[in-house]
């Protein structure tokens, strides 16, 4: 991947989340991101985006927006994203350079998130990097370059500040004794993410910019067809299962393989081509969903006959706050919110006979947006 791969975006409001797709040679990975890429939104919804072919930006299902543009006949729908970026595959020895090593490194440090591909179906078609298919094997192979790296640059930023600490600046001390934390867990082969810290203690550790502070959601790609090592139930499930709960990690199923096939299918035909296949859900919707809370991500929406657009905040946000995803004089000029949860505008109708039957509220500076709320912002 080259320095110019990025995807470039004035970040207008908080839509742009990048996920950062990695993963061994022939697990799926490159075909995971073809399928999300044809199945992404139109680029022109987002003014001022200019998206990169490596870059593949993917629309949030949302059945609540749905309706509520359907209830207000908008002329537009405009779901929250999440951007997913192909970063150049990994191999063994990453950390010290090899292959795309430093590059690789380089792109992850860039993704608010990691989504990590690991293969579990058993193809002689397909080589496995490795030679044989060990899901735990090439989950500990990445995320062990990702802890090596976080160490190099750990164990040097140590070294300095236990020097620079004797001059007693309060700042230098408090992001000392965060890496004094740190490191002994990096070294236990474990990641960053694992350490217990304090709230102010995690604000330093973002500074750092480590690669295992980031959180990390695992796609287990299976295969139509194929031997896949969940269905088989033995020692290498029962492994990678013992993995992720000492990570207190976080997967979803996805059959790449059937999903890009389905990209071009109609959404008519397209539940009966999985019936056919074997695939009960959408994969693309669950992976794109997941994704989305795994970074503590809501949605709000606002609506009208123009249109009706969800906006991604973060859990835990203010009415102002949330309001700044549309334009910061909804933060900066906050008078009230309106509100009404969805599903009750949706029973009332209309926003004036939500406003009737009492359903609609006015909130004030204080309010934490809930996920589902539909938001009038009144600013002076």
């Amino acid at each position: 991947m080259e320095d110019s791969c990025r995807c470039i975006i004035e970040k207008i409001f908080m839509a742009s989340i990048q996920i950062g797709l990695v993963g061994l040679p022939n697990v799926g990975k490159s075909t995971l991101f073809n399928a999300l890429t044809r199945k992404g939104v139109l680029i022109a919804n987002y003014p001022f985006a200019t998206i990169d072919p490596s870059v593949g930006v993917v629309a949030v299902p949302d059945h609540r927006l749905d309706a509520l543009t359907k209830m207000s006949s908008s002329a537009k729908r405009v779901p929250a994203i999440v951007e997913f970026v192909d970063i150049a595959g990994l191999v063994k020895g990453a950390s010290e350079g090899e292959g795309l090593g430093n590059q690789f490194l380089s792109h992850i440090r860039e993704v608010d998130a990691i989504l990590e591909v690991v293969r579990i179906f058993e193809d002689e078609d397909v080589h496995h990097v490795a030679g044989s298919v060990d899901p735990r094997y090439d989950a500990e192979v990445i995320d062990l370059e990702l802890i090596q790296s976080d160490l190099q640059s750990a164990q040097k930023r140590l070294e300095r500040l236990e020097r620079d600490a004797r001059g007693g600046d309060k700042d230098i001390i408090a992001e000392r004794d965060v890496l004094r934390k740190i490191v002994p867990v990096l070294e236990q082969n474990k990641p960053a993410r694992t350490v217990s810290l304090s709230e102010e203690e995690k604000k330093i550790s973002r500074t750092l910019h480590l690669l295992t502070m980031k959180p990390v959601l695992y796609a287990l790609n299976r295969k139509s067809g194929a031997l896949n090592i969940d269905a088989e139930a033995g020692e290498r499930w029962r492994q990678l299962q013992q993995y992720f709960e000492d990570q207190g990690a976080q997967y979803v199923f996805v059959d790449a393989g059937v999903e890009n096939e389905l990209a071009d299918v109609g959404d008519d035909e397209r539940a009966d081509f999985r019936r056919e296949l074997g695939v009960s859900e959408d994969g693309l919707d669950a992976l794109i969903r997941a994704s989305y809370r795994l970074l503590d991500l809501i949605s709000f929406f606002t609506t009208g006959p123009t249109e009706s657009r969800a906006w991604t905040i973060k859990r835990g946000s203010t009415a102002p706050e949330a309001g700044a995803a549309i334009h910061t004089d909804f933060r900066d000029k906050f008078i009230r919110a309106e509100v009404v949860v969805w599903d009750k505008l949706l029973e009332a109708g209309s926003w004036g006979k939500a406003r009737e039957k009492a359903t609609l509220r006015t909130e004030g500076k204080e309010y934490i947006v809930q996920d589902g709320d539909v938001i009038e912002f009144l600013h002076s």
